[in-house]
Parts: structure tokens; sequence; C-alpha cells
């Protein structure tokens, strides 16, 4: 008995040593289930979650960007226009919805602002008047914080630089409801190329200030240090059709914003504002400024004279159309004739009236007889 139970004991350590040891090497060898909704993009967003990062900026992304890049230094004209970008309206909206991120999803401020406080995305001062856009006038981002109240914390990044940890209901994206939008419209003689290249972004801030709400701009960012991370940044433009088709930078380059000019860059560096008080005759310059830019486009190109060959057409179609005219006189004047004939012959040739004839040889009246 001694020797069984000896027995028993040792095959109950043996078992309870090494059974889960077998256990973990076959769940090791199995792939692990996941759900059939985590796709990449959830992948994505858990990862930012977890360090709070932006994705890096790949090295074919930025190759994508270098091709993309306009340049304008063989302009032989050009005119820099300011436009301001009401969020609001409709056609502006894809660019400011999701106020909140939303499965990974977030609008154009929140993008800026997350790359800024990351380190990633360098901002400039906001200066009235004219921009400066270098290392002299970079802005500070925790003045920027401090500025509009917005909290946040601070860590220390990979690369041994300050972070700035913001939470999604801590971004003012909601507050940010307008954009400037500084751009370039060029004409390249050596490529024969009349473009437009968006240059920089500037957020606008509403708040409640003690003369009622107030606006303010943020700070500068260049669009072609913004391009590499929103070229890949699917958005919904319509409410028809939800499949996102377009990015954020098809969204710029194929124009697909309305703005109102603001500003043109002149000599005396005066915006609309100073010598169009009214609305009115601010809209009449606004639509000056757009037909400017469209006239300069059409007499860029060759336009030829169709004058004389508007005339020979137009000639042409007048004798074809009195030639037509004079057969349908003739045709008609020709069933006219022939109509009466038709009836003519078709009536019934009437019966030849039968003359009596006279007897040959004379009578004599019963009074001559006597």
């Amino acid at each position: 008995m001694n020797r069984i139970g000896f027995l028993a004991l040792l095959a109950g350590v043996w078992m309870m040593l090494f059974t889960p040891a077998m256990q973990a090497q076959e769940d090791g060898g199995r792939p692990a289930r996941r759900s059939p909704q985590m796709g990449r993009s959830s992948d994505r967003n858990r990862q930012n979650d977890s360090d709070g990062d932006l994705p890096e900026l790949t090295v074919r992304a930025q190759h994508l960007n270098d091709q993309l890049t306009q340049e304008v230094g063989n302009a032989r004209w050009m005119r820099i226009i300011y436009r301001e970008l009401n969020m609001l309206e409709d056609k502006n909206a894809p660019l400011y919805y999701p106020v909140t991120p939303i499965n990974g999803t977030q609008n154009l401020f929140t993008t800026i602002f997350r790359l800024v406080a990351d380190g990633k995305l360098p901002a400039y001062e906001y200066l009235d008047g004219y921009e400066a856009f270098d290392d002299a006038h970079l802005v500070d981002f925790k003045s920027v914080l401090d500025r509009f109240s917005i909290m946040f914390q601070t860590s220390s990044g990979r690369d041994g630089r300050t972070r700035y940890v913001i939470n999604d209901s801590d971004v003012p994206s909601g507050e940010v409801r307008a954009f400037y939008v500084k751009e370039a419209w060029y004409f390249d003689q050596n490529n024969s190329v009349f473009d437009v290249k968006t240059l920089a972004l500037s957020p606008i801030i509403f708040y409640e200030g003690d003369m009622g709400t107030e606006r303010t701009p943020m700070f500068w960012v260049l669009y072609e240090e913004v391009r590499p991370y929103v070229s890949n940044t699917y958005i919904m433009t319509s409410n028809m059709n939800n499949a996102k088709t377009f990015t954020i930078d098809d969204y710029f380059r194929r124009r697909m914003f309305d703005g109102k000019i603001i500003k043109t860059e002149n000599l005396l560096n005066v915006p609309l504002q100073a010598y169009c008080p009214t609305p009115d005759s601010m809209a009449r310059e606004q639509q000056k400024i757009e037909d400017q830019l469209q006239a300069f486009n059409k007499n860029l190109w060759f336009q030829p004279d169709t004058t004389a060959q508007v005339a020979a057409t137009s000639k042409t179609k007048k004798s074809a159309r009195r030639g037509s005219s004079a057969k349908k006189s003739d045709s008609s004047d020709k069933e006219s004739t022939a109509k009466p004939k038709a009836e003519k012959a078709a009536k019934a040739p009437k019966a030849p009236k039968v003359k009596a004839e006279k007897s040959a040889g004379a009578t004599r009246s019963v009074r001559r007889r006597r």
C-alpha cells in the first residue's frame, strides 16, 4: 500500500508540473483570434491611444510630397491671395466635422493641433500685416496653450523632446470655426502652367470675451509641411454618399472649398476692408478680383478669330434656308396647279344633250291646207 500511494503521489506531482506548460505551448502555437470588425484602422487607433502619437512620416510619403510640391520660383506672373474659410458653410463642412474624433477620423484643426503638440509640425507666430516663416518667429506651443486656457500635461518623447498631452475633449476644435488661407496664383512660362498653390493655413478660434464673441488667429503653418499627413486622411464629402473617396489634400488641390477674398498682396499692404467699408462694396471688390484672375487665365491662351467663320456659316445657313423655302414654294405651286386638274379629271363627264332632229320634208299647217 505504501508503494501504491507513493506512485499515486508522484503521478499527481507530475501532472501539476507539466500540464500547464504543455497547454501554454499549445496556445502559443495557435494564432490568436480576433473580431472580424478589428482591422488595421482599429489597430492604428489603439496604438495611437496607447502612446498618443500620430503615425510617423514614411519615406514614401516624403517622396510623394516632394513630387506634389509646386515650384513657383520660375513664375513670370504671380498674385498672392488671402481668403477666409467659414467652416460652418456646406462646402467647408467636411473640413470641420467631426468636431470630436470618431473611429480614428478627425477634422483638419485636430490634425494640425496634434502635429504641433507632438513637435512634428512647426508653427509660426501670427503677425498683423505680414508673415515670417523663419526660426526667429517659431511659436512657443506652451504659450498658445496658456493663452487660450487649454488643459494639458507634459511628457518626455522618445527623442527627449517635451510633448504636450491633451485629451480629445480639451482640444478646441469646435471653437475653431474659420481658417485663413494664403495662396499663390501663378503662371509658369517654362512649363506653360497656370495654377494655384496653397501656401499656409491659420486657424481662427472663437471665444466669449468682454465684448461678446471675439475671434483670434492662433498661428500659421505651412501647407507643404501639413500635406504629407493629410494626403492619406480620407473625409466624407457628402451626406448622400458615405464612402470616403477624397482626402483633405484633395479638398485643397481640387479647390473644393469656398473662401472669400479678404486681402491681396499690394504695395500699401492693406486689406480689402480698409477701402471697402460697406458689405456691398466688399462684395463688388471680391468679385472684381475673381474676374481679374479668370480673365488673366483666359487671355494667356490663343483665341482664334472666328468672326469670318461665323459669318460664312451664317451665310451658308441663310442660303440653305432660302433654297429650302424656294423648294417648298415650288412644290406648293405644283400641288396647287395639279389639284384642280385632278379634280376636273375626277368629275364624271356630263351626258351630251341630244337635240331633236328636224324632219327632212316641210309640213304645212292646217290653216294653209284650207
